[in-house]
Protein backbone atom coordinates (compact mmCIF):
# COMPACT_ATOMS: atom_id res chain seq x y z
CA UNK A 1 0.00 0.00 0.00
CA UNK A 2 1.48 3.34 -1.04
CA UNK A 3 1.62 6.25 1.99
CA UNK A 4 1.18 9.54 1.28
CA UNK A 5 2.09 12.35 3.95
CA UNK A 6 -1.14 13.90 4.67
CA UNK A 7 -2.29 10.27 5.88
CA UNK A 8 -0.08 10.80 9.12
CA UNK A 9 -0.59 13.43 12.23
CA UNK A 10 1.71 16.17 12.33
CA UNK A 11 3.52 13.95 15.22
CA UNK A 12 3.55 10.87 13.73
CA UNK A 13 4.90 12.38 10.24
CA UNK A 14 7.71 14.19 12.88
CA UNK A 15 8.66 10.63 14.35
CA UNK A 16 9.20 8.97 10.78
CA UNK A 17 11.16 11.63 9.95
CA UNK A 18 13.30 11.71 13.16
CA UNK A 19 13.94 8.03 12.28
CA UNK A 20 14.91 8.30 8.87
CA UNK A 21 17.81 10.93 10.20
CA UNK A 22 18.59 8.35 12.63
CA UNK A 23 18.86 5.91 9.81
CA UNK A 24 21.83 8.21 8.21
CA UNK A 25 23.09 8.98 11.75
CA UNK A 26 24.21 5.05 12.09
CA UNK A 27 25.19 4.82 8.41
CA UNK A 28 22.57 2.32 8.47
CA UNK A 29 21.66 0.43 5.16
CA UNK A 30 17.94 0.07 5.07
CA UNK A 31 14.75 1.40 7.33
CA UNK A 32 13.86 -0.52 10.19
CA UNK A 33 10.91 -0.36 12.72
CA UNK A 34 13.83 -0.29 15.13
CA UNK A 35 14.40 3.25 14.16
CA UNK A 36 10.89 4.05 14.35
CA UNK A 37 11.07 2.89 17.78
CA UNK A 38 13.64 4.47 18.44
CA UNK A 39 12.65 7.60 17.08
CA UNK A 40 9.31 7.34 19.22
CA UNK A 41 11.67 7.19 22.50
CA UNK A 42 13.63 10.48 21.05
CA UNK A 43 10.06 12.18 21.14
CA UNK A 44 9.16 12.70 23.83
CA UNK A 45 6.51 14.82 24.04
CA UNK A 46 4.18 11.62 22.08
CA UNK A 47 1.25 10.00 23.41
CA UNK A 48 3.88 6.20 23.50
CA UNK A 49 6.11 8.28 26.47
CA UNK A 50 2.43 8.93 28.14
CA UNK A 51 2.02 4.89 27.52
CA UNK A 52 5.50 4.11 28.67
CA UNK A 53 4.54 6.68 31.26
CA UNK A 54 1.87 5.04 32.65
CA UNK A 55 3.23 1.16 32.05
CA UNK A 56 6.00 2.52 34.66
CA UNK A 57 8.59 1.29 31.88
CA UNK A 58 12.31 2.60 32.29
CA UNK A 59 12.30 4.42 28.95
CA UNK A 60 16.05 5.92 29.76
CA UNK A 61 17.08 1.74 30.11
CA UNK A 62 15.24 0.88 26.96
CA UNK A 63 16.88 3.63 25.32
CA UNK A 64 20.36 2.85 25.92
CA UNK A 65 19.88 -0.87 25.32
CA UNK A 66 18.25 0.34 21.82
CA UNK A 67 21.53 2.53 21.26
CA UNK A 68 23.68 -0.17 22.09
CA UNK A 69 22.37 -2.39 19.98
CA UNK A 70 22.24 -0.06 16.65
CA UNK A 71 25.36 0.90 17.08
CA UNK A 72 26.62 -2.36 17.27
CA UNK A 73 25.04 -2.96 14.04
CA UNK A 74 28.00 -2.73 11.11
CA UNK A 75 26.48 0.41 9.01
CA UNK A 76 27.43 1.87 5.81
CA UNK A 77 31.30 3.51 5.05
CA UNK A 78 29.96 5.83 2.71
CA UNK A 79 26.28 6.02 3.92
CA UNK A 80 23.74 6.50 0.92
CA UNK A 81 20.64 9.51 0.87
CA UNK A 82 18.30 7.17 -0.31
CA UNK A 83 15.94 5.47 1.96
CA UNK A 84 15.11 2.13 1.31
CA UNK A 85 12.11 0.29 3.77
CA UNK A 86 12.85 -2.81 4.91
CA UNK A 87 9.34 -5.46 4.36
CA UNK A 88 9.51 -5.10 8.10
CA UNK A 89 8.99 -1.51 8.10
CA UNK A 90 6.60 -1.57 5.33
CA UNK A 91 4.40 -4.04 7.34
CA UNK A 92 4.97 -2.19 10.44
CA UNK A 93 3.26 0.75 8.45
CA UNK A 94 0.56 -1.22 7.19
CA UNK A 95 -0.41 -2.74 10.40
CA UNK A 96 0.00 1.11 11.89
CA UNK A 97 -3.17 1.90 9.20
CA UNK A 98 -5.15 -1.23 9.45
CA UNK A 99 -4.96 -0.46 13.56
CA UNK A 100 -6.34 3.37 12.66
CA UNK A 101 -9.52 1.70 10.94
CA UNK A 102 -10.17 -0.31 13.81
CA UNK A 103 -9.61 2.41 16.28
CA UNK A 104 -11.79 4.42 14.09
CA UNK A 105 -9.30 7.02 12.99
CA UNK A 106 -8.90 8.67 10.11
CA UNK A 107 -5.52 9.40 10.34
CA UNK A 108 -2.13 7.22 11.34
CA UNK A 109 -0.59 8.52 15.08
CA UNK A 110 2.34 7.88 17.14
CA UNK A 111 -0.09 5.41 18.81
CA UNK A 112 -0.49 3.37 16.31
CA UNK A 113 3.24 3.26 15.36
CA UNK A 114 3.32 1.33 18.89
CA UNK A 115 0.64 -1.07 18.58
CA UNK A 116 2.24 -2.06 15.60
CA UNK A 117 5.64 -2.61 16.73
CA UNK A 118 4.26 -4.70 19.74
CA UNK A 119 2.95 -7.06 16.67
CA UNK A 120 6.55 -7.48 15.16
CA UNK A 121 7.84 -11.19 15.62
CA UNK A 122 11.40 -12.50 16.31
CA UNK A 123 13.10 -8.95 16.25
CA UNK A 124 15.09 -6.90 18.83
CA UNK A 125 11.67 -5.00 19.24
CA UNK A 126 10.24 -8.10 20.54
CA UNK A 127 13.13 -9.23 22.94
CA UNK A 128 13.19 -5.53 24.42
CA UNK A 129 9.43 -5.43 25.00
CA UNK A 130 9.28 -8.94 26.42
CA UNK A 131 12.66 -7.59 28.34
CA UNK A 132 10.57 -4.19 29.82
CA UNK A 133 7.33 -6.06 30.01
CA UNK A 134 5.40 -4.08 27.45
CA UNK A 135 2.43 -6.13 26.08
CA UNK A 136 0.15 -5.54 23.83
CA UNK A 137 -2.99 -5.66 26.20
CA UNK A 138 -1.49 -3.04 29.01
CA UNK A 139 -0.58 -0.83 25.53
CA UNK A 140 -4.35 -0.47 24.60
CA UNK A 141 -5.81 -0.04 28.45
CA UNK A 142 -2.71 2.59 28.99
CA UNK A 143 -4.21 4.13 25.72
CA UNK A 144 -7.84 3.90 26.74
CA UNK A 145 -6.85 5.68 29.99
CA UNK A 146 -4.63 8.77 27.57
CA UNK A 147 -7.57 8.62 25.17
CA UNK A 148 -10.21 8.71 26.37
CA UNK A 149 -13.43 8.92 23.89
CA UNK A 150 -11.41 10.71 21.56
CA UNK A 151 -10.84 10.04 18.03
CA UNK A 152 -7.46 10.88 15.63
CA UNK A 153 -9.96 13.01 13.51
CA UNK A 154 -7.37 15.82 12.34
CA UNK A 155 -4.00 16.68 11.95
CA UNK A 156 -3.32 17.55 15.27
CA UNK A 157 -5.27 14.82 17.32
CA UNK A 158 -2.65 14.17 19.61
CA UNK A 159 -2.83 17.57 21.13
CA UNK A 160 -6.30 17.15 22.21
CA UNK A 161 -5.34 14.11 24.83
CA UNK A 162 -4.85 14.57 28.73
CA UNK A 163 -6.27 17.72 28.50
CA UNK A 164 -6.60 18.21 32.08
CA UNK A 165 -2.55 17.36 32.66
CA UNK A 166 -2.00 19.53 29.78
CA UNK A 167 -4.31 22.47 30.75
CA UNK A 168 -4.68 22.32 34.44
CA UNK A 169 -2.75 21.94 37.88
CA UNK A 170 -3.82 18.74 40.05
CA UNK A 171 -3.92 20.45 43.61
CA UNK A 172 -5.15 17.45 45.37
CA UNK A 173 -1.91 16.14 43.84
CA UNK A 174 0.32 19.06 44.91
CA UNK A 175 -1.31 18.95 48.48
CA UNK A 176 -0.97 14.81 48.84
CA UNK A 177 2.94 15.82 48.35
CA UNK A 178 3.21 18.32 50.70
CA UNK A 179 3.37 20.85 48.36
CA UNK A 180 1.09 23.80 49.49
CA UNK A 181 1.47 25.99 52.33
CA UNK A 182 -0.68 25.79 55.49
CA UNK A 183 -3.48 27.96 55.69
CA UNK A 184 -4.51 29.28 58.76
CA UNK A 185 -7.44 31.72 59.95
CA UNK A 186 -9.41 31.13 57.17
CA UNK A 187 -12.30 28.25 58.53
CA UNK A 188 -15.48 30.46 58.51
CA UNK A 189 -14.48 30.87 54.34
CA UNK A 190 -13.59 27.60 53.51
CA UNK A 191 -16.49 26.45 55.14
CA UNK A 192 -18.81 28.39 53.51
CA UNK A 193 -17.29 26.95 50.12
CA UNK A 194 -17.73 23.47 51.07
CA UNK A 195 -21.35 24.59 52.23
CA UNK A 196 -21.37 25.56 48.91
CA UNK A 197 -20.27 23.00 46.85
CA UNK A 198 -22.43 20.37 48.34
CA UNK A 199 -25.62 21.90 47.37
CA UNK A 200 -27.89 20.50 44.72
CA UNK A 201 -28.09 23.61 42.54
CA UNK A 202 -25.95 26.93 42.32
CA UNK A 203 -22.81 24.78 43.80
CA UNK A 204 -20.18 26.92 42.17
CA UNK A 205 -18.89 28.88 44.54
CA UNK A 206 -16.75 32.32 43.30
CA UNK A 207 -14.54 33.39 45.68
CA UNK A 208 -14.16 37.77 45.83
CA UNK A 209 -11.70 39.83 47.42
CA UNK A 210 -8.87 42.31 47.02
CA UNK A 211 -5.56 40.93 45.28
CA UNK A 212 -3.24 39.46 48.33
CA UNK A 213 -5.93 38.46 50.66
CA UNK A 214 -5.68 34.88 49.82
CA UNK A 215 -8.55 33.40 47.69
CA UNK A 216 -6.23 30.81 46.02
CA UNK A 217 -4.81 29.82 49.30
CA UNK A 218 -8.44 29.03 50.30
CA UNK A 219 -8.50 26.33 47.13
CA UNK A 220 -5.56 25.05 48.00
CA UNK A 221 -6.50 24.78 51.75
CA UNK A 222 -9.87 22.73 50.42
CA UNK A 223 -7.38 20.43 48.69
CA UNK A 224 -5.55 19.97 51.26
CA UNK A 225 -8.34 18.97 53.42
CA UNK A 226 -9.66 16.49 50.65
CA UNK A 227 -6.38 14.62 51.50
CA UNK A 228 -7.03 14.92 55.19
CA UNK A 229 -10.72 13.43 54.71
CA UNK A 230 -11.21 16.15 56.77
CA UNK A 231 -14.35 17.27 55.07
CA UNK A 232 -17.70 15.82 54.00
CA UNK A 233 -17.98 12.38 52.32
CA UNK A 234 -19.87 13.82 49.33
CA UNK A 235 -16.48 15.58 48.68
CA UNK A 236 -13.75 13.41 49.53
CA UNK A 237 -12.81 11.78 46.13
CA UNK A 238 -12.98 14.78 44.40
CA UNK A 239 -9.71 16.62 42.66
CA UNK A 240 -9.36 20.21 42.78
CA UNK A 241 -7.94 21.04 39.46
CA UNK A 242 -6.11 24.84 38.51
CA UNK A 243 -7.23 25.81 34.90
CA UNK A 244 -4.52 28.02 33.33
CA UNK A 245 -5.76 29.86 30.36
CA UNK A 246 -2.82 31.23 29.53
CA UNK A 247 -1.44 27.80 28.79
CA UNK A 248 -5.07 27.28 27.12
CA UNK A 249 -5.04 30.36 24.79
CA UNK A 250 -1.47 30.60 24.13
CA UNK A 251 -0.34 29.33 20.14
CA UNK A 252 -4.40 28.74 19.01
CA UNK A 253 -4.06 30.64 15.48
CA UNK A 254 -6.96 29.49 13.82
CA UNK A 255 -10.62 30.46 14.66
CA UNK A 256 -12.26 27.46 16.77
CA UNK A 257 -8.90 25.68 18.11
CA UNK A 258 -9.32 27.70 21.10
CA UNK A 259 -12.99 26.23 21.66
CA UNK A 260 -11.60 22.53 20.83
CA UNK A 261 -8.89 22.71 23.68
CA UNK A 262 -12.06 24.14 26.29
CA UNK A 263 -14.41 21.56 24.49
CA UNK A 264 -11.85 18.70 25.29
CA UNK A 265 -11.17 19.62 29.01
CA UNK A 266 -14.48 20.00 29.72
CA UNK A 267 -15.43 16.91 27.66
CA UNK A 268 -12.73 15.14 30.06
CA UNK A 269 -13.82 16.61 33.53
CA UNK A 270 -17.80 15.39 32.49
CA UNK A 271 -16.46 12.36 31.72
CA UNK A 272 -14.81 11.74 35.33
CA UNK A 273 -18.61 11.24 36.56
CA UNK A 274 -18.49 14.47 38.67
CA UNK A 275 -15.02 13.56 40.72
CA UNK A 276 -13.23 17.22 39.36
CA UNK A 277 -13.83 20.59 41.18
CA UNK A 278 -12.28 23.18 38.10
CA UNK A 279 -10.56 26.45 40.22
CA UNK A 280 -10.24 28.99 37.67
CA UNK A 281 -8.10 32.02 39.13
CA UNK A 282 -8.86 35.10 38.03
CA UNK A 283 -12.37 34.12 36.81
CA UNK A 284 -13.57 37.35 34.69
CA UNK A 285 -10.38 36.37 32.06
CA UNK A 286 -13.11 33.55 30.70
CA UNK A 287 -15.53 36.46 29.68
CA UNK A 288 -14.30 37.27 26.27
CA UNK A 289 -11.25 34.41 26.42
CA UNK A 290 -10.47 33.02 22.65
CA UNK A 291 -13.22 35.64 21.67
CA UNK A 292 -13.02 37.24 17.95
CA UNK A 293 -15.67 38.63 15.69
CA UNK A 294 -18.47 35.92 14.83
CA UNK A 295 -16.99 33.91 17.20
CA UNK A 296 -18.12 32.72 20.92
CA UNK A 297 -16.14 33.14 24.05
CA UNK A 298 -15.13 30.53 26.95
CA UNK A 299 -17.85 31.65 29.57
CA UNK A 300 -20.31 30.75 26.39
CA UNK A 301 -19.18 27.29 26.23
CA UNK A 302 -19.38 26.72 30.04
CA UNK A 303 -22.60 28.23 30.39
CA UNK A 304 -24.81 24.83 29.37
CA UNK A 305 -22.19 22.55 31.07
CA UNK A 306 -22.69 24.57 34.72
CA UNK A 307 -26.39 24.66 34.44
CA UNK A 308 -26.96 21.18 33.50
CA UNK A 309 -24.49 20.36 36.43
CA UNK A 310 -21.96 18.44 33.99
CA UNK A 311 -19.51 21.10 35.13
CA UNK A 312 -18.57 22.06 38.95
CA UNK A 313 -16.32 25.14 39.14
CA UNK A 314 -14.46 27.48 41.86
CA UNK A 315 -14.00 30.71 40.42
CA UNK A 316 -11.72 33.54 41.78
CA UNK A 317 -11.72 37.37 41.09
CA UNK A 318 -11.75 41.02 42.66
CA UNK A 319 -15.06 42.90 43.58
CA UNK A 320 -14.41 45.44 41.06
CA UNK A 321 -13.25 42.42 37.99
CA UNK A 322 -16.71 40.43 39.55
CA UNK A 323 -18.68 43.42 39.37
CA UNK A 324 -17.25 44.89 35.59
CA UNK A 325 -17.32 41.40 33.75
CA UNK A 326 -19.50 38.84 35.83
CA UNK A 327 -22.33 40.93 37.31
CA UNK A 328 -23.02 42.35 33.60
CA UNK A 329 -23.55 38.50 32.41
CA UNK A 330 -26.59 37.86 34.12
CA UNK A 331 -26.65 34.53 32.95
CA UNK A 332 -23.47 33.55 34.02
CA UNK A 333 -23.88 35.34 37.61
CA UNK A 334 -26.53 33.39 38.45
CA UNK A 335 -24.68 30.25 37.92
CA UNK A 336 -22.35 31.01 40.83
CA UNK A 337 -22.58 31.85 44.37
CA UNK A 338 -20.25 34.76 45.86
CA UNK A 339 -18.29 34.17 48.97
CA UNK A 340 -16.94 37.17 49.93
CA UNK A 341 -12.35 36.49 51.04
CA UNK A 342 -11.82 40.07 53.60
CA UNK A 343 -8.44 41.32 54.39
CA UNK A 344 -7.83 39.54 57.40
CA UNK A 345 -7.02 41.79 60.82
CA UNK A 346 -3.61 42.46 62.06
CA UNK A 347 -3.85 39.56 64.79
CA UNK A 348 -5.23 37.22 61.90
CA UNK A 349 -2.06 38.35 59.65
CA UNK A 350 0.31 37.45 62.34
CA UNK A 351 -1.02 34.20 62.99
CA UNK A 352 -1.28 33.31 59.01
CA UNK A 353 2.54 34.19 59.45
CA UNK A 354 3.12 32.05 62.60
CA UNK A 355 1.86 28.99 60.04
CA UNK A 356 4.51 30.23 57.37
CA UNK A 357 6.88 30.87 59.48
CA UNK A 358 8.60 26.93 59.33
CA UNK A 359 8.28 27.10 55.33
CA UNK A 360 10.19 30.11 55.41
CA UNK A 361 12.92 29.24 57.68
CA UNK A 362 13.54 25.71 55.64
CA UNK A 363 13.73 27.63 52.84
CA UNK A 364 16.15 30.43 53.70
CA UNK A 365 17.69 28.20 56.16
CA UNK A 366 17.89 31.13 58.94
CA UNK A 367 15.62 31.69 62.21
CA UNK A 368 12.55 34.57 62.13
CA UNK A 369 12.03 36.51 65.25
CA UNK A 370 8.27 36.46 66.38
CA UNK A 371 8.68 40.27 66.78
CA UNK A 372 10.01 40.38 63.02
CA UNK A 373 6.32 39.09 62.30
CA UNK A 374 4.77 41.47 63.95
CA UNK A 375 6.92 44.01 62.36
CA UNK A 376 5.88 42.47 59.17
CA UNK A 377 2.13 42.97 59.62
CA UNK A 378 2.50 46.33 61.52
CA UNK A 379 5.04 48.49 59.31
CA UNK A 380 3.67 46.50 55.76
CA UNK A 381 0.15 47.89 57.08
CA UNK A 382 1.48 51.31 58.09
CA UNK A 383 3.64 52.45 55.40
CA UNK A 384 3.20 50.10 52.24
CA UNK A 385 -0.36 51.28 50.93
CA UNK A 386 -2.27 49.47 47.45
CA UNK A 387 -2.09 45.95 48.92
CA UNK A 388 -3.59 44.00 51.26
CA UNK A 389 -2.62 41.84 53.84
CA UNK A 390 -1.29 39.13 54.33
CA UNK A 391 0.49 39.19 50.89
CA UNK A 392 2.71 42.26 51.68
CA UNK A 393 3.67 40.93 55.26
CA UNK A 394 4.47 37.50 53.14
CA UNK A 395 6.67 39.79 50.66
CA UNK A 396 8.51 41.07 53.59
CA UNK A 397 8.98 38.41 55.15
CA UNK A 398 10.48 36.56 52.31
CA UNK A 399 12.61 39.59 50.84
CA UNK A 400 14.09 40.29 53.96
CA UNK A 401 15.24 36.66 54.54
CA UNK A 402 16.40 36.83 50.55
CA UNK A 403 18.39 39.62 51.10
CA UNK A 404 19.76 38.16 54.71
CA UNK A 405 20.85 34.89 52.96
CA UNK A 406 22.73 37.52 50.62
CA UNK A 407 24.17 38.68 52.68
CA UNK A 408 25.81 35.56 54.92
CA UNK A 409 26.79 33.80 51.83
CA UNK A 410 29.04 31.27 53.79
CA UNK A 411 25.22 29.59 55.15
CA UNK A 412 24.54 28.26 51.71
CA UNK A 413 21.70 25.01 51.92
CA UNK A 414 22.81 21.58 53.00
CA UNK A 415 22.62 20.13 49.48
CA UNK A 416 22.47 16.35 50.88
CA UNK A 417 19.42 17.39 53.49
CA UNK A 418 17.65 19.01 50.71
CA UNK A 419 17.86 15.73 48.42
CA UNK A 420 16.68 13.85 51.64
CA UNK A 421 13.48 15.86 52.02
CA UNK A 422 12.79 15.68 48.23
CA UNK A 423 13.02 11.46 48.63
CA UNK A 424 11.10 12.36 51.60
CA UNK A 425 7.89 14.43 49.82
CA UNK A 426 7.97 11.42 47.04
CA UNK A 427 7.45 8.65 49.44
CA UNK A 428 4.84 10.21 51.15
CA UNK A 429 3.51 10.45 47.80
CA UNK A 430 3.88 7.29 46.42
CA UNK A 431 2.52 5.88 49.99
CA UNK A 432 -0.74 7.44 49.32
CA UNK A 433 -0.90 6.23 45.95
CA UNK A 434 -0.48 2.86 46.74
CA UNK A 435 -3.06 2.86 49.68
CA UNK A 436 -4.99 4.48 47.27
CA UNK A 437 -4.79 1.46 45.01
CA UNK A 438 -4.80 -0.60 47.97
CA UNK A 439 -2.05 -1.90 47.04
CA UNK A 440 -1.23 -2.57 50.98
CA UNK A 441 2.10 -4.46 50.55
CA UNK A 442 3.66 -1.53 48.85
CA UNK A 443 2.44 0.69 51.22
CA UNK A 444 3.96 -0.94 53.81
CA UNK A 445 7.44 -0.80 52.69
CA UNK A 446 7.27 2.61 51.52
CA UNK A 447 6.02 3.38 54.77
CA UNK A 448 9.37 1.58 56.40
CA UNK A 449 10.77 3.46 54.33
CA UNK A 450 9.35 7.20 54.93
CA UNK A 451 9.89 6.61 59.60
CA UNK A 452 13.88 5.55 58.34
CA UNK A 453 14.22 8.34 56.26
CA UNK A 454 12.32 10.78 58.69
CA UNK A 455 14.34 9.67 61.51
CA UNK A 456 17.80 10.68 59.39
CA UNK A 457 16.51 13.92 58.35
CA UNK A 458 15.71 14.73 62.10
CA UNK A 459 18.49 13.55 63.92
CA UNK A 460 20.54 15.93 60.51
CA UNK A 461 18.49 18.51 61.45
CA UNK A 462 18.95 18.47 65.38
CA UNK A 463 22.96 19.04 64.62
CA UNK A 464 24.25 22.54 65.57
CA UNK A 465 24.11 25.04 62.84
CA UNK A 466 26.95 27.48 62.51
CA UNK A 467 26.39 31.01 61.48
CA UNK A 468 22.91 30.35 62.32
CA UNK A 469 21.29 33.81 60.98
CA UNK A 470 18.22 35.75 62.64
CA UNK A 471 15.67 37.47 61.16
CA UNK A 472 14.58 40.87 63.94
CA UNK A 473 12.50 43.68 63.19
CA UNK A 474 15.50 46.12 62.44
CA UNK A 475 15.67 43.66 58.90
CA UNK A 476 11.75 44.79 58.23
CA UNK A 477 12.24 47.88 59.07
CA UNK A 478 15.30 47.92 56.60
CA UNK A 479 13.36 46.29 53.73
CA UNK A 480 9.86 48.75 54.37
CA UNK A 481 12.57 51.72 54.32
CA UNK A 482 14.20 50.74 50.71
CA UNK A 483 10.79 49.93 49.35
CA UNK A 484 9.00 53.47 50.82
CA UNK A 485 12.02 55.66 51.32
CA UNK A 486 11.19 56.65 54.42
CA UNK A 487 14.61 56.69 56.78
CA UNK A 488 14.63 53.18 59.41
CA UNK A 489 14.97 54.93 62.92
CA UNK A 490 11.52 56.80 61.91
CA UNK A 491 9.95 53.76 60.92
CA UNK A 492 11.46 52.18 64.55
CA UNK A 493 9.97 55.12 66.72
CA UNK A 494 7.35 53.68 68.77
CA UNK A 495 4.28 55.05 67.86
CA UNK A 496 2.86 56.30 71.21
CA UNK A 497 6.13 57.76 71.80
CA UNK A 498 5.22 59.95 68.17
CA UNK A 499 1.46 60.39 69.29
CA UNK A 500 2.38 61.59 72.76
CA UNK A 501 5.17 64.36 71.00
CA UNK A 502 3.28 65.10 68.29
CA UNK A 503 2.22 68.76 69.13
CA UNK A 504 6.15 69.64 69.46
CA UNK A 505 6.74 68.11 66.07
CA UNK A 506 4.22 70.13 64.05
CA UNK A 507 5.27 73.14 66.01
CA UNK A 508 8.51 73.28 64.61
CA UNK A 509 6.86 73.83 61.49
CA UNK A 510 3.50 75.73 62.37
CA UNK A 511 3.89 78.87 64.49
CA UNK A 512 1.76 80.53 66.86
CA UNK A 513 -1.70 77.97 65.80
CA UNK A 514 -1.14 76.07 69.02
CA UNK A 515 -5.51 75.52 69.31
CA UNK A 516 -5.38 74.49 65.48
CA UNK A 517 -1.91 72.20 66.75
CA UNK A 518 -3.87 70.61 69.95
CA UNK A 519 -7.45 69.75 68.07
CA UNK A 520 -5.08 67.89 65.10
CA UNK A 521 -3.33 65.92 67.54
CA UNK A 522 -6.11 65.26 69.88
CA UNK A 523 -8.43 63.91 66.45
CA UNK A 524 -5.18 61.85 65.51
CA UNK A 525 -4.35 60.06 68.84
CA UNK A 526 -8.53 59.44 69.21
CA UNK A 527 -8.65 57.70 65.39
CA UNK A 528 -5.15 55.91 66.74
CA UNK A 529 -6.76 54.25 69.86
CA UNK A 530 -9.56 53.45 67.74
CA UNK A 531 -12.26 56.05 69.04
CA UNK A 532 -13.33 57.97 65.77
CA UNK A 533 -16.01 56.48 63.43
CA UNK A 534 -14.35 54.94 60.52
CA UNK A 535 -17.41 56.25 57.87
CA UNK A 536 -16.30 59.70 58.78
CA UNK A 537 -12.57 61.74 58.26
CA UNK A 538 -9.93 61.84 60.89
CA UNK A 539 -10.82 65.88 61.06
CA UNK A 540 -11.89 68.97 58.62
Amino acid sequence: MAFRESDFTKEAQAVLHLSQELMWKYKHTQWDPEHILLALLEHEKGVPMLIFEELKTAVKSLRNRLVSAMESTIGMRYPSSQVYASPRLEALLERSKSESKRLQDDFISTEHFLIGLCHEQQSLVVRLFSEFNIEIEKVYRALQKIRGSHRVSDENAEKKYQSLNRYTTDLTNLASRGKLDPVTGREEEISRVIQTLIRRNKNNPVLIGGPGVGKTAIAEALAQKIVKNDIPRILRDKKILSLDMGALIAGSKFRGEFEERLKAVMDEIKSSDGSIILFIDELHTVVGAGSAEGAIDASNLMKPALSRGELQCMGATTESEYKKYIEKDGALERRFQPVLINEPSTELAVEMLESLKPRLEDHHKIKINNEALDSAVKLGQRYISGRLLPDKAVDLIDETAARLRIENKDTDINDELSVKKDELADLKFKEYDASKSEDYNLAAELKEKRIILEQEIKNQTEKPVDNNIILQSEDIAKTVSTWTGIPVTNLLNDESKKLMKIEKYLHKRVIGQNNAVKSISDALRRSRAGLKDPSKPIGS
